[in-house]
């Protein structure tokens, strides 16, 4: 397949190099900065561009890997004919795209990508859906041959796990920045804490996660609640945030 990007991000990086690296030919990389579009463009032998009029309508494939806002901005204005047009977001319906082509749909992976932190793609799951069932069979085939992870999931589905991938992404590194700051206040190596981290992300592997609970919440452990409260009572967000997962836990992965 012949693809092009419209963007140079985290995300159009790492899918760019995917392809690439699985035989298929990058035609054009588009970004508003034109030194981004370069240097992804020397990686995978690609055409950078700044103006999206200069982008040719000769490729099968064109994947907007932007901003929803941008996302937006830029169906609005083009027009690709019959080629296949892709764009990854999480929460936008495929439907932003049925004015640029026959042909659009979705491919989105629950991840998080940064730009040079390498990634199994083959292993990565991916979120299609198309415009059609010959059009999702279209996409499912390309993106079968970056990774054997392909899911077929609709716009309300995918609304629904982007909104579970904030609970166990962004949220949880939310809570990892408030244990860091309390192991930093208190002169601690948060390393410290790596293996259980690590051990707690597998066990989630293991079933149902209510089963995999353990801490003073789940056992009613009053007297170490307690004394948790007092140490992070001068830090009343935090505090906050002890009250209310604990609260969550009792009333609802109590068993």
């Amino acid at each position: 397949m012949n693809i092009s990007f419209i963007g140079s991000g985290n995300v159009a990086t790492h899918l760019a190099l995917a392809f690439y690296r699985r035989g298929h030919r990058i035609d054009q990389i588009w970004s508003r900065d034109i030194g981004h579009a370069q240097l992804l463009a020397s990686r995978v032998e690609a055409i950078p561009i700044d103006d999206i009029s200069h982008l040719a309508t000769s490729a099968n494939v064109y994947v907007l890997a932007i901003s929803d806002n941008a996302l937006f901005d830029l169906a609005l204005d083009l027009r690709l004919g019959d080629a296949l047009v892709l764009h990854t977001s999480g929460a936008t319906s495929m439907e932003v795209l049925k004015h640029t082509s026959k042909h659009y749909g979705v491919v989105w992976s629950p991840q998080t990508f940064v730009r040079d932190v390498a990634l199994e793609y083959e292993t990565l799951p991916f979120c299609i859906e198309g415009c059609t069932p010959k059009t999702e069979d279209q996409i499912a085939e390309l993106v079968s041959s970056v990774s054997t992870q392909v899911f077929r999931i609709n716009h309300r589905q995918r609304q629904y796990l982007h909104l579970s991938a904030v609970f166990v992404n962004n949220f949880v590194n939310g809570l990892y920045g408030m244990a860091q700051e309390i192991c930093r206040q208190q002169e601690i190596p948060f390393e410290v804490l790596y293996p259980l981290i690590s051990t707690t992300a597998q066990h989630i592997k293991w079933g149902d996660v209510r089963y995999q609970i353990t801490g003073p919440a789940v056992r009613n452990d009053t007297k170490t609640i307690n004394a948790h409260r007092r140490l992070i009572a001068n830090m009343p967000e935090e505090l906050a945030v002890y009250d209310q997962l604990t609260k969550y836990i009792q009333d609802h992965l109590k068993f």
